[in-house]
Protein backbone atom coordinates (compact mmCIF):
# COMPACT_ATOMS: atom_id res chain seq x y z
CA UNK A 1 0.00 0.00 0.00
CA UNK A 2 1.12 3.78 -0.66
CA UNK A 3 1.94 5.34 2.57
CA UNK A 4 0.08 8.97 3.03
CA UNK A 5 1.21 11.68 3.15
CA UNK A 6 2.14 11.25 -0.58
CA UNK A 7 4.34 14.36 -1.86
CA UNK A 8 3.93 14.63 -5.88
CA UNK A 9 6.38 15.94 -7.60
CA UNK A 10 5.21 17.05 -11.20
CA UNK A 11 7.23 18.11 -13.68
CA UNK A 12 5.76 18.84 -17.03
CA UNK A 13 7.57 22.08 -19.31
CA UNK A 14 4.58 22.20 -21.54
CA UNK A 15 1.28 21.05 -19.54
CA UNK A 16 -0.96 23.00 -21.82
CA UNK A 17 -0.06 20.24 -24.09
CA UNK A 18 -0.62 17.40 -22.21
CA UNK A 19 -3.63 15.07 -22.73
CA UNK A 20 -2.42 13.08 -19.37
CA UNK A 21 -0.09 14.28 -16.87
CA UNK A 22 -1.94 17.39 -16.61
CA UNK A 23 -5.33 15.88 -15.88
CA UNK A 24 -3.76 13.35 -13.99
CA UNK A 25 -1.88 16.10 -11.96
CA UNK A 26 -5.81 17.83 -10.98
CA UNK A 27 -6.69 14.63 -9.64
CA UNK A 28 -4.02 13.98 -7.06
CA UNK A 29 -4.03 17.21 -6.15
CA UNK A 30 -7.69 16.80 -4.62
CA UNK A 31 -7.02 13.31 -3.22
CA UNK A 32 -6.62 13.48 0.91
CA UNK A 33 -3.10 12.77 2.48
CA UNK A 34 -1.74 14.05 -1.18
CA UNK A 35 0.44 17.76 -1.73
CA UNK A 36 1.55 18.41 -5.13
CA UNK A 37 4.54 20.25 -6.27
CA UNK A 38 4.57 21.58 -9.33
CA UNK A 39 8.24 22.31 -10.52
CA UNK A 40 7.59 24.31 -13.42
CA UNK A 41 4.91 26.25 -11.79
CA UNK A 42 7.13 26.78 -8.61
CA UNK A 43 10.38 27.38 -9.56
CA UNK A 44 9.97 28.62 -13.75
CA UNK A 45 13.00 30.71 -13.17
CA UNK A 46 15.22 27.35 -12.62
CA UNK A 47 15.96 28.85 -8.68
CA UNK A 48 14.84 25.81 -6.75
CA UNK A 49 14.35 26.54 -2.55
CA UNK A 50 16.44 23.65 -1.55
CA UNK A 51 15.41 23.28 1.88
CA UNK A 52 11.67 24.14 1.53
CA UNK A 53 11.35 20.62 -0.58
CA UNK A 54 13.80 18.53 1.57
CA UNK A 55 11.36 20.08 4.33
CA UNK A 56 8.54 18.57 2.33
CA UNK A 57 9.98 15.26 1.74
CA UNK A 58 11.00 15.25 5.17
CA UNK A 59 7.16 14.78 5.63
CA UNK A 60 6.68 12.53 2.91
CA UNK A 61 6.42 8.66 3.82
CA UNK A 62 5.56 8.51 -0.09
CA UNK A 63 7.36 10.22 -2.92
CA UNK A 64 5.80 10.39 -6.23
CA UNK A 65 7.30 11.67 -9.16
CA UNK A 66 5.16 12.09 -12.24
CA UNK A 67 6.31 13.29 -15.58
CA UNK A 68 6.37 12.79 -19.18
CA UNK A 69 9.75 10.59 -20.47
CA UNK A 70 11.87 13.33 -22.78
CA UNK A 71 14.18 12.42 -24.73
CA UNK A 72 14.72 8.69 -22.41
CA UNK A 73 14.59 10.44 -19.43
CA UNK A 74 12.70 12.96 -16.85
CA UNK A 75 12.10 16.56 -18.07
CA UNK A 76 15.16 19.24 -17.50
CA UNK A 77 13.75 20.91 -13.91
CA UNK A 78 13.05 17.61 -12.59
CA UNK A 79 16.71 16.51 -13.26
CA UNK A 80 18.02 19.54 -11.81
CA UNK A 81 15.51 19.24 -8.52
CA UNK A 82 17.08 15.63 -7.72
CA UNK A 83 20.73 17.03 -8.05
CA UNK A 84 20.43 19.86 -5.99
CA UNK A 85 17.68 18.84 -3.52
CA UNK A 86 19.00 15.10 -3.08
CA UNK A 87 22.22 16.30 -1.16
CA UNK A 88 25.04 14.39 0.19
CA UNK A 89 25.05 14.29 3.55
CA UNK A 90 21.05 15.00 3.25
CA UNK A 91 19.45 12.12 1.31
CA UNK A 92 22.45 9.84 0.85
CA UNK A 93 26.22 9.77 1.84
CA UNK A 94 27.44 9.84 5.34
CA UNK A 95 24.96 11.29 7.70
CA UNK A 96 22.29 11.48 4.60
CA UNK A 97 19.56 9.03 5.94
CA UNK A 98 16.38 11.66 5.37
CA UNK A 99 15.12 9.45 2.91
CA UNK A 100 15.79 6.11 4.64
CA UNK A 101 12.70 3.75 4.52
CA UNK A 102 11.09 5.80 2.41
CA UNK A 103 9.24 5.14 -0.80
CA UNK A 104 9.78 6.17 -4.72
CA UNK A 105 6.93 6.16 -6.87
CA UNK A 106 7.28 6.54 -10.52
CA UNK A 107 4.38 7.73 -13.06
CA UNK A 108 5.54 8.18 -15.92
CA UNK A 109 3.77 8.58 -19.47
CA UNK A 110 5.57 8.62 -22.93
CA UNK A 111 4.06 9.13 -26.73
CA UNK A 112 5.67 5.59 -27.65
CA UNK A 113 3.97 2.51 -28.28
CA UNK A 114 4.90 -0.61 -25.96
CA UNK A 115 5.95 -1.87 -29.07
CA UNK A 116 8.15 1.20 -29.52
CA UNK A 117 9.74 0.25 -26.34
CA UNK A 118 10.86 -3.43 -26.41
CA UNK A 119 14.40 -4.66 -27.53
CA UNK A 120 12.92 -4.82 -31.40
CA UNK A 121 10.96 -1.72 -31.81
CA UNK A 122 12.36 1.88 -32.43
CA UNK A 123 13.68 2.59 -28.74
CA UNK A 124 15.29 -0.69 -28.51
CA UNK A 125 14.86 -0.91 -24.60
CA UNK A 126 11.61 -1.88 -22.57
CA UNK A 127 10.52 1.80 -20.77
CA UNK A 128 11.71 0.25 -17.66
CA UNK A 129 15.37 0.37 -18.68
CA UNK A 130 15.59 4.01 -19.16
CA UNK A 131 13.58 4.79 -15.04
CA UNK A 132 17.12 2.65 -13.98
CA UNK A 133 18.69 6.23 -12.70
CA UNK A 134 15.75 6.97 -11.02
CA UNK A 135 15.59 2.99 -9.29
CA UNK A 136 19.24 3.70 -8.55
CA UNK A 137 18.54 6.88 -6.98
CA UNK A 138 15.97 5.31 -4.67
CA UNK A 139 18.22 2.87 -3.96
CA UNK A 140 21.86 4.97 -3.22
CA UNK A 141 19.04 6.95 -1.07
CA UNK A 142 17.69 4.06 1.27
CA UNK A 143 14.23 4.23 -0.38
CA UNK A 144 11.97 1.46 -1.45
CA UNK A 145 11.50 0.91 -4.90
CA UNK A 146 7.47 0.39 -6.09
CA UNK A 147 6.48 -0.53 -9.41
CA UNK A 148 6.47 2.38 -12.13
CA UNK A 149 2.91 3.22 -12.99
CA UNK A 150 3.29 3.83 -16.91
CA UNK A 151 0.88 5.06 -19.54
CA UNK A 152 2.77 4.28 -23.12
CA UNK A 153 1.08 5.81 -26.21
CA UNK A 154 0.25 8.51 -24.39
CA UNK A 155 -0.57 10.54 -27.79
CA UNK A 156 -2.66 7.98 -28.97
CA UNK A 157 -4.65 6.60 -26.19
CA UNK A 158 -8.43 7.23 -26.14
CA UNK A 159 -10.67 9.50 -23.50
CA UNK A 160 -11.23 5.11 -21.84
CA UNK A 161 -7.55 4.81 -21.58
CA UNK A 162 -6.93 7.81 -19.70
CA UNK A 163 -9.30 8.33 -17.50
CA UNK A 164 -8.96 4.35 -16.77
CA UNK A 165 -4.94 5.21 -16.08
CA UNK A 166 -5.83 8.50 -14.04
CA UNK A 167 -8.19 6.36 -11.84
CA UNK A 168 -5.68 3.95 -11.54
CA UNK A 169 -3.25 6.08 -10.31
CA UNK A 170 -5.80 7.85 -7.73
CA UNK A 171 -6.95 4.80 -6.00
CA UNK A 172 -3.37 3.17 -5.96
CA UNK A 173 -2.50 7.00 -4.29
CA UNK A 174 -5.50 7.64 -2.29
CA UNK A 175 -4.33 3.90 -0.29
CA UNK A 176 -7.37 2.32 -2.05
CA UNK A 177 -5.49 -0.03 -4.25
CA UNK A 178 -2.25 -1.72 -4.11
CA UNK A 179 0.63 -1.41 -6.72
CA UNK A 180 -0.02 -3.16 -9.60
CA UNK A 181 2.20 -5.80 -11.03
CA UNK A 182 4.36 -5.03 -13.84
CA UNK A 183 2.06 -6.98 -16.35
CA UNK A 184 -0.91 -4.36 -15.48
CA UNK A 185 0.27 -0.85 -15.96
CA UNK A 186 1.39 -1.29 -19.76
CA UNK A 187 -1.60 0.29 -21.58
CA UNK A 188 -1.98 1.54 -25.12
CA UNK A 189 -4.81 2.76 -27.11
Amino acid sequence: MIEPPVLVIYAHPLPRHSRINRPLAAALARLPGVTMHDLYARYADYDIDVVAEQRALAMANTVVFQFPVRWYSVPPLLKLWIDEVLEMGWAYGPGGTALRGKSLLVVASAGGSADAYSPQGSHGHEIERFLLPLEQTARLCGMDWLEPLLLLDANAADAATLAGHIDRVSACLGGHARVPGKEAVHESA
